[in-house]
């Protein structure tokens, strides 16, 4: 068989579809700057600035913060270029690597946590768009501030905002039915735009904060060492979680690499550096809004509200919401689709498994959680990663430890082949992920009130400030212990790349 051409697969119906299929080599052309380019387009959102102004507003001072944004992203980078690995060395996606480990049903479950989770995150990106256009439109229509309440007081949810939330998620919706491709204007848009509105918003924060010297001087507001440490350990497990859904799901991007150095080298380069850049500019403008303002404004959109211009505000918050759209499609819909679409390929498309993740999306009540700082990281990014740290210690177990990275690509679309297991479910990948995921349950009960954290053991409640960490490390030690008897004969297939 030569390079160029596909393994010839013999799928059952209902495992493969043209987007779960494998991509062959030479379909294969994502190049190290491509790879570059993808975390730096990722990377440059309102929720990356929001992740550095949340430390500030929660206590941290400028240095610190920078240093937990990039430990994090640096700590996440190793299960991103793991899992990486596979993906680009077979070019299959995600969902499909996970049949190896979960079986050729099973990995439906892994597949359907990581896509409500970016049902979750494509929701808060719709909500910040849409409150974008809020701000734009309440400058010339001031009415929208004083609608009467339509919603029961518990959503926390005021009719201005509702409106022009639910008018930009149908435009998320319009732009899933006209496909992906209609997103590259707004993506090379949004590559221009949004430097330049960084340096724009750094170069407000210098001028009127009087210099860099007032900003950078603020301190930390921690009392004790025991404060800033209880606060440190889970931001560090939230900035971890802030791309844990990717370190899952990259093989639906390294699938594509001409090589496993174009990959490896596109990301190292891209992820931790932009990450850390375009967090300074949150950590100055956020500690500048306390010199300027007296209190920190850690949403980006609130603080452009309070600008005197309307015709500055309002091209700002079209931009914010056109770019924010741009992420939207590139990073919340095409993995989620793919997930979906894994459940039910003969039936699920990828239009509409986009349209299920606008619909949970809807569901998740986004303003809920970004409403506060202390929820925003507590809450959604350490609670989610409880999650997703399980499935990747798993899947990294599997694949490095026990299969000693051989796969055979096409059995992974067979109902009979060496990844059925019991009825297309791997018991024992099933029993790891809910015993990893079982420590961390109680400490989030009591972030999220239904529990009181007084009546928890304290060890225990403990450990959900470490909820990747100890649901990784947790549910991958059990899966090899499980998984020891286990006999394999892996045979490697075609479509491999070095």
């Amino acid at each position: 068989m030569t390079p160029s051409s596909p393994a010839p697969l013999a799928a059952d119906p209902g495992l493969s579809s043209e987007d779960l299929a494998p991509i062959a080599p030479a379909a294969r052309s994502w190049g190290t700057g491509n790879y570059a380019a993808l975390w730096i387009s990722m990377s440059l959102c309102i929720p990356t600035y929001m992740l550095a102004s949340s430390l500030i507003e929660g206590g941290m001072n400028w240095w610190q913060a920078l240093l937990t944004i990039f430990l994090g992203n640096t700590i996440v980078l190793v299960p991103m270029l793991l899992n990486g690995r596979a993906g680009a060395r077979y070019g299959i996606p995600f969902p499909v690597l996970a049949r190896a480990s979960f079986g050729v049903r099973g990995a439906n479950i892994p597949a359907l946590l990581r896509a409500l989770i970016a049902c979750g995150w494509f929701g808060i990106q719709t909500w910040i768009g849409g409150y974008a256009l809020y701000q734009m439109a309440v400058l010339w229509l001031p009415s929208l501030a004083t609608l009467p309440a339509v919603f029961p007081a518990s959503w926390a949810l005021a009719t201005g905002p509702a409106i022009t939330f639910v008018l930009f998620w149908l435009l998320n919706m319009y732009v899933v039915h006209l496909g992906v491709e209609s997103i590259r204007k707004l993506l090379v848009f949004k590559a221009f735009f949004l430097p330049v509105a960084a340096l724009a918003l750094l170069w407000w924060a210098i001028s009127a904060g009087n210099g860099l010297g007032p900003i950078l001087a603020q301190p930390a507001k921690f009392t004790s060492s025991a404060a800033f440490w209880a606060f440190f350990f889970p931001s560090l497990t939230g900035m971890v979680g802030f791309w844990a859904t990717l370190s899952l799901n990259i093989p639906d991007f390294t699938r594509y690499a001409t090589s496993q150095r174009a990959q490896l080298v596109g990301q190292a380069l891209g992820l931790p550096t932009s990450m850390t850049v375009f967090s300074f500019v949150g950590v100055v403008v956020t500690s500048a809004t306390f010199v300027i303002y007296g209190k920190t404004i850690w949403d980006p959109v609130v603080l452009a509200g309070k600008f005197d211009s309307k015709l500055l505000v309002s091209v700002a918050m079209l931009a914010v919401a056109l770019s924010t759209l741009a992420t939207n499609i590139a990073a919340n819909i095409v993995s989620p689709a793919n997930d979906f679409a894994n459940v039910a390929p003969e039936r699920i498309s990828f239009k509409t498994g986009g349209y299920i993740t606008g619909v949970l999306g809807l569901l998740i009540f986004p303003w809920k959680l970004i409403a506060d700082p202390s929820g925003y990281i507590f809450t959604w990014l350490v609670g989610y990663s409880g999650l997703l740290g399980p499935i990747g210690g798993i899947m990294l177990a599997d694949y490095y430890l026990l299969r000693k990275e051989q796969l055979s690509v096409p059995e992974l679309y067979q109902y009979q082949g060496q990844y059925a297991y019991r009825n297309g479910y791997n018991l024992r990948a099933v029993a790891a992920l809910i015993i990893g995921i079982l420590p961390n349950v109680p400490g989030f009960l009591a972030a999220i009130g239904v529990l009181d954290k007084q009546a928890i053991w304290p060890g225990l409640a403990a450990l959900y400030d470490y909820a990747w960490f100890v649901g990784f490390f947790v549910s991958g030690g059990i899966y090899l212990l499980l998984m020891a008897q286990e006999q394999r004969t892996p045979a490697p297939a075609g479509l491999e790349v070095g």
